[in-house]
């Protein structure tokens, strides 16, 4: 029987095990209220800043103080924090609102089951007494998808200009899934893999060739391309449903 999902996802990076990611889990992502929020407020406070509108909205969100709370508390990194402004501070916020997104692992179909130990490295049982065991996001134990990954951030074209040359008549790459980035700034393509090419890395280097974006250099003067998608273990951030410019169904589940 033919698997109904080619690729994982994890709920949180941080601590959920790798699960399939079927159609209907992928929707129920991408069509998730706190997925928009997130996204939204991410743009909205980088927008703020580099316009240097007022930050009041977001510097009294109960959420954002909690977390400036959390942070000077640290031992180590607490003191550089409270040197921070405030819109550093905002901008730190907003990037641990991105990590908190759901994210797929496009290029493994499964990963193998890894014991779970606590902190201090002992086994953790279940009320059994078994070990418990967790599909965990780790390159010894993957199973590739035959999808990679391809990022292009901070762009100073529109996202969706490079997406267009991907529909140009005879384009040498099969585009499973394209979208957005949460920054606004970014486009995300999903592609096969082409085997004549090489390992990920080759078909990054291709890629990136064939769309116009080598040695690019983005808004913060370093190369566009993300070059440690190199990676198949690889984690994608949730896009929303109004950023995905396109979508394979058939071939991407």
């Amino acid at each position: 029987m033919k698997k109904n999902w080619r690729f994982v996802y994890q709920d949180n990076q941080f601590f959920s095990p790798c699960e399939p990611c079927t159609l209907a889990v992928f929707n129920t992502i991408v069509d998730s209220g706190n997925v928009a929020r997130t996204i939204a407020t991410r743009q909205e406070v980088d927008e703020a800043i580099k316009r240097g509108l007022p930050l009041d909205k977001w510097t009294r969100r109960s959420d954002f103080q909690q977390f400036c709370l959390k942070r000077e508390a640290m031992p180590r990194a607490g003191e550089s924090f409270r040197q921070l402004t405030i819109e550093g501070k905002l901008l730190q916020w907003t990037n641990s609102l991105k990590m908190s997104l759901p994210c797929f692992i496009f290029g493994a179909s499964e990963f193998d089951l890894q014991p779970v130990t606590d902190k201090s490295g002992n086994p953790v049982l279940d009320e059994n007494g078994q070990q418990v065991m967790r599909r965990r996001r780790k390159l010894t134990g993957i199973h590739l998808s035959g999808l990679f990954m391809f990022d292009a951030d901070k762009l100073t074209i529109d996202p969706y200009e490079v997406f267009q040359r991907t529909q140009v008549p005879g384009f040498p790459w099969r585009v499973r899934l394209a979208h957005k980035t949460s920054s606004g700034h970014g486009l995300r393509l999903v592609c096969e893999l082409r085997l004549e090419l090489g390992n990920i890395a080759d078909n990054q280097i291709c890629l990136a060739r064939d769309l116009g974006l080598m040695g690019m250099v983005g808004s913060t003067g370093k190369p566009v391309v993300d070059d440690s998608c190199i990676d198949a273990s690889r984690i994608s951030y949730a896009p929303r449903r109004e950023d995905i410019y396109y979508m394979d169904e058939e071939n991407l589940f």
